[in-house]
């Protein structure tokens, strides 16, 4: 099994990928003339979406945890907070809320919106192999080869990769294809729950809880050898995935359709311990530990997921505005919410990029012989990671504009001040979003992603 609109797509507006909940102000009524010489008051203007920000958070951090994971491979990461659970609630919320106007056209946006991005990386990602001699030979069955290149237009399916590539010494790391493709399982599962969510509502809105647990109940079937019959290879992972993260995504929907709101207030609290407990228990006893990750595990990963995810749409305090001390934190939070499928698409790339450049300092005699420590260290590599995704999102995000039909920006982070969000809005520009296995370490501690593994996040 290969391995967050996004109206504001996967990422709000994200493999894979892909929002921001919006609380609507009431509009109101002009007042009457005061007297019958005055002039008729004019209308309070017209209030657009407010962004929930405490969504927004909850996004930023999960995008900076799946980096930091995928840097680390510290199998306690995703324990600490279950990033695609989270993504996947989010985007599943925001999915539902964009129900109330008819299925076909929600559906056409989001894939408008999660398409382009992915596409872009296709063009210079597909290119770069073909120049390296990936083609229908390389592959195996050249009839076939052609058929799947089509998953890189359409991810209903993994898209396929070259394998083995060498890299560019001191820059690449070798198997750069993987790692490009390794973040696109996330699209492809998430392309699915559009698709499916007009079906998935319905379901919700007739049986809440027997839909909200309904994928549980599948990775327990798959965990247990009740479905192996099931032929290939690609059906029986992309229903994995579905059945791993689904029941966050259902939460999502849940949330937004008052499902969670009609239970009583200790229920919540009550239960959720207990699920995660189970995840754990069941975790470890799969011999959970770095390198055998949750990630391996996907009960336990469905599970823990659950749970801390129905705790946190429990908590949903909807901030139509910051509190005093997250307000330092607004400029940066727009930033990733803005960029998230970027980001997710572009950040294993990035972590090669920066592992293979920081292991490069290696041949430097002085540096190796006085300052082994630096060069030992992760925080370095985690910096010149980030640095390098700056420049992707400069370099790459604007197609994230262009797949919104907004006007593109280089750095969405907000910084126009209130009567440039005020235009946005008067225009409907709120500011957009979109949103494994531990890997080998290198010498120095740097994270050999050529050596392969999961990445889920």
């Amino acid at each position: 099994m290969t391995h967050q609109p996004f109206d504001y797509l996967t990422t709000p507006p994200a493999a894979g990928t892909p929002a921001p909940q919006e609380v609507h102000a009431p509009v109101t009524a002009p007042t009457a003339p005061a007297g019958a010489g005055a002039p008729p008051a004019a209308a309070p203007p017209r209030r657009g979406p407010v962004r929930d920000r405490y969504f927004d958070l909850l996004r930023a951090i999960a995008l900076f945890r799946v980096v930091f994971y995928h840097l680390t491979g510290w199998a306690w990461l995703p324990v600490v907070f279950p990033s695609m659970g989270v993504m996947f609630a989010l985007a599943g919320n925001l999915m539902a809320r964009s129900l109330k106007r008819p299925a076909v056209q929600v559906v056409r946006s989001r894939m408008r919106r999660l398409l382009p991005p992915l596409w872009l990386l296709g063009a210079i990602g597909v290119t770069g192999m073909v120049l390296q001699g990936w083609g229908p030979d390389a592959d195996g069955h050249p009839g076939w080869w052609w058929l799947h290149l089509t998953f890189w237009i359409v991810p209903v399916s993994d898209p396929p990769f070259a394998e083995g590539l060498h890299g560019v010494h001191g820059v690449l790391g070798d198997d750069w294809a993987a790692e490009l493709a390794g973040p696109l399982w996330y699209i492809r599962a998430y392309l699915w729950y559009v698709l499916l969510s007009p079906f998935i509502l319905k379901a919700l809105r007739r049986l809440p809880w027997p839909t909200i647990l309904f994928p549980i109940a599948i990775s327990a079937a798959f965990e247990f050898g009740y479905l192996d019959f099931l032929p290939g290879e690609r059906f029986p992972s992309a229903l994995t995935d579905f059945s791993t993260f689904g029941a966050c995504w259902v939460l999502g929907m849940a949330h937004q359709e008052g499902v969670l709101k009609r239970l009583p207030r200790y229920v919540v609290p009550s239960i959720a311990p207990f699920i995660a407990a189970a995840g754990l228990w069941y975790a470890f006893s799969q011999g959970f530990k770095g390198g055998h990750d949750l990630d391996d595990i996907p009960l336990a990963q469905a599970l823990w997921s659950f749970a801390t995810v129905l705790l946190l749409l429990h908590v949903s305090p909807s901030w139509s505005e910051w509190p005093r001390p997250l307000r330092r934190f607004d400029r940066v939070v727009t930033l990733l919410n803005s960029r998230a499928v970027t980001i997710y698409l572009w950040h294993n790339i990035c972590i090669l990029v920066a592992g293979t450049m920081w292991d490069h300092l290696y041949r430097f005699d002085t540096l190796a012989a006085n300052v082994p420590w630096l060069l030992d260290s992760l925080w370095p590599v985690l910096v010149v990671t980030w640095l390098l995704i700056c420049s992707c999102i400069v370099w790459f995000g604007w197609m994230e504009d262009v797949a919104a039909k907004r006007r593109p920006q280089l750095w969405p982070d907000g910084a126009g001040g209130k009567q440039g969000k005020a235009a946005g809005r008067a225009r409907g520009g709120a500011p957009g979003t979109a949103r494994g296995g531990a890997p080998g370490t290198a010498r120095g501690g740097v994270p050999d992603r050529a050596r392969g593994g999961s990445h889920r996040g």
